[in-house]
Order: structure tokens, then C-alpha cells, then sequence
């Protein structure tokens, strides 16, 4: 997974400094700069705060596309996002166990994920999406199209 050096090119196409955006997410420089470091993995909430932000797709920061941002975004939608992310796993013929072993976490965690009591968490949620070529910020309801990507 390899968002830091997006995050690091984005800051920079904008001008901004890592305070700037720790200031943004209200957090310290320091816990930003772990996240471009990629010393810390950085909660998808704060993904999104950053994407909105700066007006970049996740799938852009994540490296999926090189479409900037698209348009009508919306905030992330836990039910939708839940229910996409069980639609994806019933059309790959996929149990919640053989999704958890994917991910390396229980099956607790997925269908804590299904129900939408936890949002996916970031490294899952780029797991996913490479290895099933599905726009994350479809999959977080953020898009309606595209869902699949190239």
C-alpha cells in the first residue's frame, strides 16, 4: 500500500505544509507526518477528511486511477458502504470467512463491517479494491460510477 508519497505530491501541488493539513485534520504534524511516512496507517475517516479537502479521489491517493477527483462526491455512507462491500463479496462467491482469511481478520470484523457498525479499515479497504479492481470511493458510497476499475 502506497498512499504517503500522493499524500506528500498532493501537499506540495497545493502548497501546503504538514502542519497545514494536521491543522486540517486536527491532529499533530508529527501524526501527519507518520501518515506520508506511512509509519502509522492512516484511519480511512482521516483519508476522507484529507480527499474532501483537497479535492483528490481515494482512488487517486491509493494509486488506482489517474482520475483527480470525480464528480458529485458525497460523504461516506456506512449503510451503503456495507452493503456494497457485501454485494462485492456475494458476486466474487465469497463466505464472510473466506473474506476474513483474505484480510487476515476474523469474521467478526467482517460483518462488523456488513452491518456497518465499523467502516473499513484503510490497508483492508486497498486490499480489496486492488485485488477486485473496485473503486474504493464507490465502495465507501461516495460515487455511484465508476465501481470497477481498470
Amino acid at each position: 500500500m502506497d498512499y504517503g508519497n500522493k499524500l506528500k505530491e498532493i501537499r506540495n501541488i497545493k502548497g501546503l505544509t504538514q502542519q497545514d493539513l494536521a491543522d486540517v485534520l486536527n491532529i499533530a504534524r508529527i501524526t501527519y507526518n507518520h501518515y506520508e511516512t506511512q509509519e502509522k496507517i492512516i484511519p480511512v475517516e482521516r483519508l476522507v477528511d484529507l480527499s474532501m479537502h483537497l479535492n483528490f479521489s481515494i482512488d487517486y491517493i491509493f494509486n488506482f486511477t489517474d482520475i483527480i477527483n470525480y464528480e458529485n462526491i458525497n460523504k461516506i455512507d456506512k449503510k451503503i458502504s456495507s452493503e456494497r462491500l457485501k454485494n462485492l463479496r456475494k458476486e466474487n462467491k465469497l463466505t464472510q470467512e473466506k473474506l476474513a482469511k483474505l484480510l487476515n481478520v476474523s469474521r467478526t470484523t467482517i460483518t462488523e463491517y456488513e452491518r456497518g457498525t465499523n467502516l473499513i479499515a484503510t490497508p483492508f479497504l486497498y486490499t480489496i479494491c486492488k485485488k477486485y479492481k473496485i473503486s474504493a470511493d464507490y465502495l465507501l458510497g461516495r460515487i455511484e460510477d465508476p465501481k470497477y476499475l481498470k
